[in-house]
Order: structure tokens, then sequence, then C-alpha cells
């Protein structure tokens, strides 16, 4: 008898799970990212399953009318090389429709994306290393009245505004998210958001007018989350973070290829560091 094949959108709780596969690829995710994500795009998760167990899955994130990320591009290791993937893939991009798409994809994987039309654009860096503790006055955790501010903020840097992701995003889970606010004379400057994860804390995103505020956010965060490494996720043409970082000691393990489908979205200054790989 044939293998029945599905592919469903997935619930918070089967999300959770391919998070679970993706810590086992190594990814390092977030230990309260499956809420936040999902309430992104409730319908933008995609779950294959194969005689109703689960063998691989994808994220497509419509973030507004025009724009869209892909991410969480997984199959379970007994079933890749047999088309389940693609399939999974071919899916998916179509809940985008005609808004251009981006990924941070492996470099393994350029040559495939390129041919779903997918350009590379530039590249994402993973910095892991430690920053000494600083604590800042103009610094702050995030008001219930900030939200709409950081939004607008995020949509500058990133070029497209995304305000389902960035509602949950900055919503404070205790001892696992939260985001502090730089302020000065009342006016919100900028602003970073930390998670705990698998392993060490990621600080995404950093959204700074330059690199001196930016590295004012980090050693806040730094003074916040004292335990464990520091990750923070930096797009290739921030080239004076990157030299900071590189002289703090910090080190680069992976590096992703930053894609697009379709027009690229244009980024602000601001943009020190990408909220996540897999939502953009």
């Amino acid at each position: 008898m044939p293998n029945e094949q599905k592919i469903n959108t997935m619930t918070v709780d089967e999300l959770e799970t391919v998070l679970d596969w993706a810590a086992d690829e190594g990814w390092n995710p977030g230990q309260a990212d499956a809420e936040a994500f999902h309430a992104a795009d409730p319908q933008g998760f995609f779950m294959t399953r194969i005689d109703g167990s689960p063998v691989a899955a994808i994220s497509v994130i419509n973030h507004d009318a025009e724009n869209a990320f892909l991410g969480l591009y997984i199959s379970r290791p007994e079933w890749r090389g047999k088309g389940v993937g693609l399939q999974t893939w071919k899916h998916a991009l179509g809940h985008a429709g005609p808004r251009s798409v981006g990924l941070d994809g492996v470099p393994a994987q350029e040559q495939n994306y390129r041919m779903s039309g997918f350009v590379r654009t530039g590249s994402s860096l993973r910095f892991v290393g430690r920053w000494p503790s600083c604590s800042n006055a103009a610094i702050r955790p995030v008001a219930a009245d900030n939200t709409s501010s950081l939004i607008a903020l995020d949509a500058r840097a990133n070029g497209f505004a995304r305000p389902r992701f960035l509602t949950a995003w900055l919503s404070h889970v205790p001892l696992r998210r939260d985001s502090r606010v730089l302020a000065k004379e009342g006016e919100i400057h900028g602003f970073a958001t930390w998670r705990a994860c698998r392993e060490g804390t990621k600080i995404g995103p950093v959204i700074a007018p330059d690199t001196a505020s930016a590295i004012d956010l980090i050693a806040d965060i730094a003074a916040v989350r004292p335990e464990g490494p520091l990750i923070i996720d930096v797009p290739e043409a921030n080239r004076s973070l990157r030299r900071e970082l590189e002289s703090a000691g910090f080190e680069v393990p992976f590096v992703t290829a930053r894609m697009y489908r379709g027009a690229i979205p244009k980024q602000h200054v601001s943009l020190q560091a990408i909220a996540t790989m897999e939502l953009g």
C-alpha cells in the first residue's frame, strides 16, 4: 500500500516539536520561541506527515502585504533525498502569493534556493562570545505604551512592517525573553530583545542609530544575562559592529546566505542585528 502523505498547517504544539528538530540540527532555538513565532502568522507553518508521522516542516511567514520570510526548513534525516522536503517547500511558498520572500539559508543549499528564484544579497553572521556587562541609565525595560514606537523603528530598519511578530516578540516571558529600550530625553532611539536559548542568550533584533548605541544595548543585556555566551546574528554589511564583536573575542561558528525571491527590502543602517534566522 502506498504511503499516505499530507501537508497541514502546524499547531503551536507541533511547532514545539519542529523546534526540537531544529535543536537536534544545532540551530539552538529559544526556550519560548514557539508561541511568538506562531503568532506572527498562524497559517504560515507547515508540516508534512507520512502515514501520520511528521517527517518535514517549513515556515513561510507573511509579515505584510508585500513581504514574507521563509525558515525552519527541515526534513527528518531518514526522509532526506526522497523529495518530501521539496514538496513541502513548494506547498509552503504558495502561501506567500505574490510577496517578496527572504530567507537565511545554509550555503550548501544556496544552489537549490537559486533554482526556486532566490538571489543572494549578502550573509548573516552568527557571533558567539561574551561582552563586559555595563548597566546604562538610558536603557530600561519596555513599557506597555512603547509597542507602536518599537514596531515603527523595526519597520524602518528592515524596510517593511511586521506588527504581529513584534507584538508577540516584545511580550515579556519571565526568565526567557524580554526587551530593553534605549531612550534619551523622552524619545526612544532603539531597542534590543534577548531570549534564553537551549545554550546561552540570543540578542535580536538590535535596532539602534549607531554602533555605540548598539554596544550600549548589548552591554546592558550582558548585565541582565551574565550566565552563558551571548549570540548575535549580524548582517554582513554591518562592518562596524562586526569589528567591535571580533575585537571582543566573539567567534563566528557559521554564516548563512541571505537571499530573496522578488523585490529586496531596503534596510536601514539602524538594523544592527536581525531578530531571528527563522523569521528575519
